[in-house]
């Protein structure tokens, strides 16, 4: 026969076994709520969020000279890397890498005429005429830093925009022979030649930036204006048979585009509740 105190303890065992479960099955279902909400707070919905984001971006651009720049070169390209931040108060921070080409040189007869015949034919090593090919080639390292005035945007996160940079910047003339066979023109010679010149550059840069909501297109487009102060970096000129001591002002006019990656995580476009 079974003692009522039996029973008792058995029904009390068999709730504390239930509620235990229960606690255990509340303890996990409130840690996926909290890691749910925690997930969901660092996604973020750019269409109507200002998002803080790294921005990863590709860079181009199509310049003309001015100033000093236009003895030695025409107009030229940019291309070019870019590691870019905005805040959630809009405020954009760069730092960008550029190379800069082109094939408009200037002034081809008075950079070799003390090696080029009457005709300005260059006499190769083989002792006949080379073909030469001149282009522009440099470089430019810049930190920019701007803001962002959402205005004619489809978001909070695109409109208007505004920075300026400070870095370096340094362009030379490459020349390129037949077969590399012209020996004045080769090696430690070729620096001679080369007008490398370089220094701190600023520039100013206005345009349009959108980042899309459906986070497809997303670019800027904007007029820039570089400023550089540069002074040669060659010991000896051969076309100016003496150093360059000169201090030059280069100035570059160019429309840039910029293609950006974001790396915000999106917040998804509709819920659902159980």
């Amino acid at each position: 026969m079974i003692s009522e105190n039996t029973c008792v303890g058995g029904f009390t065992t068999f709730v504390d076994e239930n509620i235990l479960r229960m606690n255990v099955k509340v303890s996990i279902l409130a840690f996926l709520l909290l890691l749910s909400f925690k997930d969901v707070s660092s996604q973020q919905r750019v269409s109507d969020t200002i998002v803080s984001t790294l921005l990863f971006q590709a860079s181009y651009a199509f310049q003309i000279p001015g100033k000093d720049l236009t003895t030695n070169f025409g107009y030229n390209s940019t291309i070019g890397a870019v590691i870019g931040y905005k805040t959630n108060k809009n405020w954009l921070w760069n730092v960008q890498a550029n190379l800069i080409f082109g094939d408009q040189v200037e002034g081809r007869e008075a950079l070799l005429r003390l090696i080029s015949t009457s005709t300005g034919e260059v006499i190769d090593g083989d002792g006949t005429f080379t073909s030469l090919n001149l282009f522009e080639r440099g470089f430019h390292f810049q930190g920019k830093t701007g803001k962002l005035f959402p205005v004619l945007g489809p978001n909070p996160n695109s409109g208007l925009y505004v920075m300026t940079g400070l870095g370096y910047l340094a362009h030379r003339i490459h020349i390129e022979t037949q077969f590399g066979t012209a020996p004045q023109l080769k090696g430690d010679y070729a620096k001679g030649y080369d007008r490398m010149r370089g220094g701190v550059a600023h520039s100013i840069e206005a345009g349009y930036m959108i980042m899309s909501n459906e986070r497809v297109l997303n670019f800027s487009l904007g007029f820039e204006f570089i400023h550089a102060y540069t002074k040669s970096l060659r010991d000896y000129s051969f076309d100016l048979m003496a150093p360059d001591n000169q201090k030059y002002k280069d100035h570059y006019y160019g429309i840039r585009l910029n293609w950006m990656i974001p790396a915000y995580k999106r917040a998804p476009q509709k819920y659902y509740y159980f």
